[in-house]
């Protein structure tokens, strides 16, 4: 990869993930150490998110189809080094999360791909079927992390704000009374209703040009990936003005 062509996205857009159990495999142990890797990445880069986990589908038996999109997503990366995320430094900040969904299918169950990011402040901390399903996973994670900012802050945390950009979704989340249209929807999906009722997540929504979320679902093209890369706040580190501070701590190996 030393002199591989770049790319300028993690995956292309043209490319359908399936098992492709027709294909020849491929060295699996090579394979899952490179998603390895990826993953261990993902905190600081969450535009890695959406292709590392199509990729990671598939460390039971990857096939060659499967190698070509982890070599195309390691040009990207080779090519895009400096990026990064920057933690801003905040005394009260409100917690914030988006929320969204792809309406494509995965061809092998059948299922969508969900996707939602959280922000304390401008700063992303948290990134992880049907966008009223999403929304509920969204909640999930809004309560807990809620929970944690409370235990470090030691005060109660603000009401947590999830932007859908699904205006049907987000009346099933204020509806109480269950339309015929959502009955095929599995009860435990309603669990993002009781959280609105009981006060602890307010459900508004936004734009699809401006959902955040957008890039955790689906290949983007190259101009859209780039614009959703810097809406989630995905920065190249060598052009941010930036100190690091702290003493520098020698390590020993003697015991």
């Amino acid at each position: 990869m030393k002199d591989c062509n770049l790319v300028h996205t993690p995956m292309d857009p043209s490319y359908k993930p399936s098992k492709a159990e027709t294909e020849k495999e491929v060295d699996a142990t090579v394979y899952r150490r490179n998603i390895g890797c990826l993953r261990y990445l993902l905190r600081t880069r969450p535009d890695l998110s959406y292709s590392v986990g199509v990729l990671s589908r598939y460390m039971q038996s990857p096939r060659e189809s499967h190698a070509a999109a982890m070599k195309h997503c390691l040009r990207y990366l080779k090519g895009t080094i400096t990026l990064g995320l920057l933690d801003n430094r905040c005394d009260k900040a409100k917690l914030n999360g988006y929320s969204d969904s792809s309406h494509n299918v995965d061809p092998d169950d059948g299922r969508s791909t969900a996707g939602n990011v959280f922000y304390l402040g401008e700063s992303p901390i948290s990134s992880c079927e049907a966008e009223f399903m999403a929304g509920t996973e969204a909640a999930k994670q809004a309560i807990w992390l809620q929970d944690l900012l409370s235990e470090i802050t030691r005060n109660s945390s603000e009401k947590v704000t999830i932007f859908i950009d699904n205006k049907s979704a987000i009346a099933l989340t204020k509806n109480p009374v269950f339309h015929g249209r959502s009955k095929h929807i599995n009860r435990r999906y309603h669990f993002i209703r009781e959280c609105v009722e009981n006060d602890q997540i307010e459900v508004t929504h936004v734009p699809g040009e401006e959902q955040k979320a957008d890039i955790l679902t689906k290949a983007l093209g190259r101009i859209k990936f780039k614009e959703m890369r810097n809406l989630i706040g995905v920065r190249d580190m060598e052009k941010e003005d930036f100190e690091l501070k702290g003493e520098i701590v020698g390590v020993s190996s003697k015991t």
